[in-house]
């Protein structure tokens, strides 16, 4: 017996060696992607419900947000085929606060859950338009502070409020964690990735999808920099 778990503990010791030379051997994808065009003009939603509450500050339509230096936010980076990897938190939070969901585009995973809060105080409604994944359609009054909700297959999903048409937002669910959403410069960065060739997909609830191949190295950093125009 003794005999055998020095064995086993010998074979614990090597595993975690591996382990940890894999770890040291991820790559990683990092850029920034752009808009072709010129930054467009801010549009103004029109508040035509709740005004105490969703008109104590001006709404814009965040369809589109391009920076001065035309870096594009919101845009979702995929990395495709990459199995394995880990959530950084399986639980994620989505507000409705000043009429607008908080952010607008996020990234759910197909383990976890999430948490829709009403911070506003008013009666919304959660409506998503999901294929893969059930629908939803919630009303959220005021006394329910949290919504907890899951999706178990990977898409992207429109989420909207029936009781406020302006309100739109999006649900990237995903079965893997290499995916990131532009900041508001237009950057992402998806660490711990293996190294191999993969695509990647590139997709904009406006300009639509485009696919790019990248090669990962072990211990670097691939550079993927893309400009998105209108089609």
């Amino acid at each position: 017996m003794r005999v055998l778990w020095t064995v086993v503990a010998i074979m614990g010791v090597l595993l975690g060696g591996v382990a940890v030379t894999r770890a040291q051997d991820l790559g990683s994808l990092s850029g920034r992607m752009t808009y072709a065009e010129n930054p467009p003009p801010k549009k103004k939603l029109d508040v035509t419900k709740d005004k105490e509450v969703c008109g104590k500050s001006e709404i814009y339509d965040e369809a589109l947000v391009v920076g001065p230096d035309k870096g594009l936010k919101n845009a979702v980076v995929t990395v495709v085929g990459v199995k394995g990897g880990k959530f950084a938190s399986a639980k994620v939070v989505l507000d409705q606060k000043g009429c607008q969901y908080l952010p607008r585009v996020m990234v759910v995973p197909t383990t976890g859950q999430l948490d829709i809060l009403n911070s506003d105080g008013i009666l919304h409604n959660i409506h998503t338009h999901s294929t893969a994944n059930p629908a939803i359609n919630k009303a959220q009054p005021k006394f329910k502070k949290t919504l907890t909700e899951k999706f178990t297959k990977p898409e992207i999903i429109k989420v909207t409020c029936d009781a406020h048409a302006w309100m739109a937002g999006w649900i990237v669910a995903t079965d893997h964690p290499f995916v990131a959403v532009t900041d508001e410069k237009g950057n992402f960065s998806i660490k711990d990735l293996p190294p191999g060739n993969y695509k990647v997909e590139i997709w904009h609830e406006t300009l639509g999808k485009q696919v790019k191949e990248v090669s990962i190295k072990a211990k670097e950093d691939a550079k993927l920099t893309l400009e998105l125009a209108k089609k």
